[in-house]
């Protein structure tokens, strides 16, 4: 679990993030969504590290996150994962080099021992057989699963996905979802994900966060989204057309039923 209090970000005068307190719960698949500039990147980069907030307070269950001195903060780095928006594999390295480069950075494992977890996350992710393709000789969807295998490799308990269906086609952006999903159930992760995908919204969020002007506008499940009046998460469900027409289609059949 991941619980952050009073969260504020400001660059110079800009207040990006103005208080934001919510809980990020494991073994489920929490959610952010929101428009372009309400303050998502921001939020997630203050959770992984990358940004340090104005002020506030993160707890990873009982540790005060933002109190760790270096040595600290490695070793729960170590119980981290995180999946790029854009994969960020390293073009030089093959498949199986991808995946281990945690494990050598952070571990004192046997190449064998290194050799089976990387065989075991490439199965996790159904690319057995696929150790030594280089990115290039790989699709993005298959790009997108490396990037998974290397993010579980080192059996994180927090998971962080940045966008990870950006620039996939709809058939693999839901294998995508299922795997991420399946993973966090499987090992009890606490997986966060930053995500404007609609489907993946309706799908796999057991728990939203919606941010809004640097604020929390709305936060619920999946099941509680088409039922909310929030007027604010209204207008982002159904900013595309085609899902308002859908949506006006079915308020009227279900108003003409007897």
């Amino acid at each position: 679990m991941i619980k952050v209090e009073n969260i504020k970000k400001d660059f110079g005068s800009n207040e990006v993030l103005k208080g934001i307190s919510h809980t990020f719960h494991n073994g489920k698949t929490n959610l952010i969504i929101g428009r372009s500039g309400a303050g998502k990147t921001v939020f997630l980069k203050i959770l992984v590290g990358l940004f340090k907030p104005t002020s506030g307070k993160i707890m990873y269950n009982d540790i005060d996150f933002l109190s760790l001195d270096k040595k600290a903060l490695r070793e729960l780095r170590m119980n981290v994962g995180m999946l790029f928006q854009g994969s960020a594999l390293f073009d030089s390295m093959t498949t199986e080099e991808n995946i281990r480069f945690p494990l050598d950075m952070f571990t004192n494992w046997t190449r064998k021992e290194k050799e089976m977890r990387v065989n075991y996350c490439l199965e996790r992710v159904s690319l057995e057989g696929a150790n030594n393709k280089y990115p290039s000789e790989i699709s993005g969807g298959m790009q997108k699963r490396v990037g998974i295998a290397r993010s579980i490799v080192l059996e994180p308990k927090y998971l962080f996905c940045d966008e990870p269906n950006s620039g996939l086609d709809p058939k693999t952006a839901i294998v995508i979802d299922e795997l991420i999903q399946n993973i966090t159930y499987e090992n009890d992760i606490t997986t966060v994900i930053n995500t404007h995908d609609m489907n993946s919204v309706m799908e796999i969020g057991d728990n939203i966060a919606l941010l809004h002007q640097g604020e929390l506008a709305w936060s619920g499940s999946h099941d509680e989204v088409l039922d909310s009046d929030n007027q604010i998460l209204q207008e982002f469900i159904f900013a595309s057309p085609f899902l308002k027409k859908l949506r006006d289609a079915a308020l009227k059949n279900s108003s003409g039923k007897i």
